[in-house]
């Protein structure tokens, strides 16, 4: 039984943030299954910090 995941990212955020953090190339040429996990888990924590950076800017 196959599941398929629905990201909780836009397609266009998970571009900004491979381009910021360098590996935007490999995403270009061997999609997204290309990245390593280290890099997957360095953007996961870049959208954190964004999203708190936002919420902290929201709240004042």
């Amino acid at each position: 039984m196959s599941r398929r995941r629905r990201s909780m990212m836009s397609e266009q955020l998970k571009v900004e943030l491979a381009k910021d953090l360098g590996f935007y190339d490999t995403v270009q040429q061997e999609g997204w299954g290309g990245i390593k996990a280290k890099d997957a888990g360095n953007m996961v924590k870049r959208a954190i910090q964004i999203a708190e950076e936002t919420a902290s800017r929201q709240q004042r």
